[in-house]
């Protein structure tokens, strides 16, 4: 790097700010431990506010030095203002969707502050076996990934095919190779640092987002052309977002992390590996897939705010045109009332080009009207002996039984798509089923529909199961709080 870029990042960048700040060490040890070791996301200020307050007063108890001024004498929410300040950048300040109290969680740059300082310390124990492996597992990949000649690749699956086979025979015949404690200690130490890793990226990938969402929202505030360019701009830059390098490995992951297999082993192994005696296990990674979920969903949130910004804009579009027209009537109104008692003298003239002339026989002839008989008197009804089967086959459907079916799928804060978790609980009853699910009102279960995308689900009929219906719903995303 030039000295021109180092000098500006020193003085602009807020992960280096933060290590130049007077308080820095109060900044690094609190919103660390509150947030990055706590694996917490966005946080109400209030609870917020009391945990500071408690680091705090801990602080001055043990820093004070029989000094009566304590050491930092400020209130919990003044820090918070000044660490989310546009000058700091430390934390970010918001109001979530339908919630009056700020909240608070770190950004992108104190994370990168925190995880250096914290490489600082130094490791009693550093691997080295298992990152060479995956090194070369990696470089692996990417060659047998690119190679084009089917014979090469034929062969590379039937090396691997043996290697299989000889560990298999070798496992028959009662030979198996065990990690020793070491080489469990040392891959455990690359899988903790790259699973904090991948939530910090995730912060980083929501951070880019909303970067861009925010340079949708000054386009549209600044813009004074016509709706159609402004559109052709927002979708494109949509299009940029969900196409880029970054945006299909974010969507590569999001589908990892929704398909219920993949969660399933991932639970199995963190509990397996937690039950190990010769690891010091983190219980915070114990859950890390779903703190993965849920900085992905807040990801995928931040993208769908474009399409929101665009029909925002063209409803206030529409709304002022409307409003335009209205104040063009009045105006026709109030100076038509002020000129009806004394009008102009002037006018328009308008030329008749000639006279309209109506022939006698083109005018029909009379009709007399048809004569129409009323019948007053209404006869006594038939009695008929009425279907009570009828009655007897009308189709219920157990709310109860589908709200299990999602809980039975969807662990705590997560969600999934609804034509996932239909495939597996196949519909019974037909659009009725359907229409269960979009209507299930459960306080811990929320369904959202995404006009933007389509889904069609196929299911059996249920007056002829060998015969499928199709329903065409907008994308139905379930989600369990």
């Amino acid at each position: 790097m030039e000295h021109d870029a180092i000098d500006a990042l020193r003085e602009r960048h807020p992960a280096w700010r933060l290590l130049r700040a007077g308080n820095g060490t109060l900044i690094l040890s609190f919103l660390g431990t509150y947030f990055v070791e706590g694996n917490r996301g966005a946080c109400p200020g209030s609870e917020v506010a009391a945990a500071l307050d408690d680091h705090l007063y801990a602080l001055d108890a043990a820093l004070s030095d029989g000094r009566e001024q304590a050491r930092f004498p400020k209130a919990p929410r003044a820090y918070l203002e000044d660490w989310s300040a546009t000058e700091a950048g430390y934390l970010r300040r918001f109001y979530p969707a339908g919630d009056d109290e700020v909240h608070y969680e770190v950004t992108p740059a104190f994370e990168k502050a925190y995880a250096w300082v914290e490489s600082l310390r130094g490791r009693a124990f550093v691997g080295t076996e298992s990152r060479l492996q995956t090194v070369v597992e990696l470089l692996r990949q990417i060659v047998h990934g690119t190679e084009a000649d089917p014979q090469a690749r034929l062969a590379e699956l039937r090396r691997r095919r043996e290697e299989i086979d000889t560990e298999i025979a070798a496992v028959e015949a009662g030979e198996m190779a065990v990690l020793d404690e070491t080489g469990v200690r040392d891959r455990y130490q690359q899988f903790a640092g790259t699973a904090r890793e991948l939530l910090s990226d995730f912060r980083e990938v929501e951070e880019n987002f909303r970067l861009l969402d925010r340079a949708a929202r000054e386009r549209i505030a600044a813009w004074d052309g016509s709706k159609g360019e402004l559109l052709a701009d927002l979708v494109g830059s949509r299009s940029d977002i969900a196409g880029s390098d970054q945006g299909r490995s974010f969507q590569a992951f999001y589908d990892f992390l929704l398909s219920e297999a993949r969660q399933d082993e991932l639970s199995d192994l963190l509990g397996r590996v937690a039950g190990l005696s010769m690891v010091e296990a983190d219980r915070r990674l114990r859950s890390i897939h779903h703190d993965w979920a849920e900085a992905a969903e807040r990801a995928h949130r931040t993208v769908r705010q474009i399409s929101e910004q665009l029909r925002r804009f063209l409803d206030d579009q529409v709304w002022l045109e409307n409003r335009r027209v209205l104040d063009l009537v009045r105006a026709v109104e109030t100076t038509a009332l002020e000129v009806r008692d004394d009008p102009p003298g002037f006018g328009l003239e308008v030329e008749v080009p000639g006279l309209g002339i109506v022939l006698p026989f083109e005018r029909p002839l009379y009709e007399p009207p048809a004569a129409a008989d009323v019948e007053s008197l209404i006869p006594p009804a038939t009695e008929e002996e009425l279907a009570a089967d009828l009655l007897f086959t009308q189709a219920f459907v157990d709310q109860v039984r589908l709200a299990g079916n999602i809980r039975a799928v969807l662990p705590e804060r997560s969600s999934a798509l609804l034509s996932d978790i239909l495939e597996m609980y196949p519909i019974e009853q037909g659009a009725a089923e359907i229409v269960g699910y979009l209507a299930l009102a459960d306080d811990d279960l929320k369904i959202e529909m995404d006009d933007t995308e389509e889904t069609l689900l196929d299911y059996p009929d249920p007056a002829d199961p060998d015969r499928l219906k199709r329903a065409r719903l907008p994308k139905v995303t379930v989600r369990r709080t």
